[in-house]
């Protein structure tokens, strides 16, 4: 980091070259910082210390770049490719089932990996992962990446984790003697119909689903007769992490698909745990993206190098219990500690089915329902149609 505006300006010149030389062609060459950048993030994506001491990796850029930070948390993909489209923005940590429709809804910039000094670090599973590289184009920075868990408290389970997703897609009386209903929760966003795909594919093999998020109409049917079943045992449809903590703590929720964040921040106190089900997890990797707009595209380059160091990385795994894009931050790091990587499932990348957003034409069978069908028709079945 002492060096990181030294390393940009050198980088500068690069911007001069032609397009053969580089991967792609910046707006402008990096000088100094704008003194602003402006984020739209994830809740405890960008820390700067207000919520734990210990968790701050925001103060330091601001000093050394003095590119001060604001950021908006946005709680779905969905709200987040909204707020890009209003614009105002330079930078987002979006997830899959957000990242290419920003591509294609030319709301980001091609990002040009010359000017990112520890791109060379990042996990080499990610560095041209296909949510935000596009014919060979890189559109954002790996961040962070980690599984959709299955949260449980364990007073209402007894001695005996869950195994399988079924104690939130069916009617099942748990260990504490009462039924699951009106006690669990499902995730507010149209990408929960992969989640009710992904239960499908281990319990219905007859269905044919190869991909959770390529189903065919049938497949598609099948998910959503799930999830109406759902409905009459879902208590809240929670999209903020906040409010999910509370409910857990008081509202007498039991088990839910939830992010390590929670579960790390109610373990602490509350009778909390979470398992990967035998039925396997979605989940998310992040990435930094460019608004095409930026005003301050030099502090959003500072911010992606930044955001690349290994304390940064370690850090904000160990907040939110994620898994660093950089390998190196696995080690060495006093919050994740160095089991940390291997306890938030660096060792379970290939099991993960990570999010991305439904197209009609498909790669596992040529014709799929397309995102904005998921979108109306879960609207529907949390309406109770």
């Amino acid at each position: 980091m002492k060096s990181l505006l030294k390393s940009c300006t050198v980088l500068a010149s690069v911007l001069s070259m032609t397009t053969a030389a580089v991967a792609q062609e910046p707006l402008q060459a990096l000088g100094a910082g704008e003194g602003a950048l402006s984020i739209v993030a994830w809740a405890g994506y960008i820390e700067r210390g207000e919520t734990d001491k210990n968790f701050d990796w925001v103060t330091e850029f601001e000093k050394k770049t003095g590119c001060m930070v604001s950021v908006k948390t946005a709680a779905t993909s969905d709200e987040m490719v909204a707020l890009m489209n209003e614009g105002g923005f330079d930078l987002v940590t979006a997830s899959g089932d957000a990242s290419l429709r920003l591509v294609a809804g030319k709301r980001v910039q091609p990002i040009n990996t010359a000017l990112i000094p520890s791109w060379s670090t990042i996990d080499e599973r990610l560095q041209n992962a296909p949510w935000h590289t596009k014919d060979g184009v890189h559109y954002g920075t790996p961040y962070v990446w980690g599984p959709n868990v299955l949260m449980y408290n364990t007073t209402a389970f007894g001695d005996k984790a869950p195994d399988s997703w079924s104690v939130v897609f069916e009617e099942t009386t748990l260990a504490d003697g009462k039924s699951n209903k009106g006690r669990v929760q499902a995730y507010d966003g149209p990408i929960h119909v992969a989640d009710a795909a992904n239960y499908l594919m281990f319990h219905k093999p007859e269905l044919g689903i190869k991909d959770p998020y390529e189903l065919n109409e049938d497949q598609y049917k099948a998910a959503l007769d799930l999830l109406r079943g759902q409905r009459q045992l879902v208590s809240r449809y929670w999209h903020d992490a906040f409010i999910q903590i509370d409910d857990f703590k008081n509202e007498g929720v039991v088990a839910s698909g939830s992010w390590p964040f929670q579960v790390n921040l109610l373990k602490a106190d509350q009778p909390i745990a979470s398992v990967f089900p035998k039925e396997g997890v979605t989940g998310w990797a992040d990435t930094t993206m460019l608004h095409a707009e930026s005003e301050h595209p030099n502090c959003a380059y500072m911010w992606m190098e930044h955001s690349l160091s290994p304390k940064v990385q370690g850090d904000v795994s160990a907040w939110f219990g994620t898994v660093p894009s950089v390998p190196a931050a696995c080690k060495g790091n006093a919050l994740l500690t160095d089991e940390g990587c291997k306890n938030n499932g660096y060792e379970n990348f290939e099991q993960i089915k990570f999010w991305k957003t439904p197209v009609s034409k498909c790669e596992s069978q040529g014709e799929c329902v397309p995102y904005h069908r998921w979108v109306s028709d879960y609207i529907g079945v949390i309406g109770g149609r």
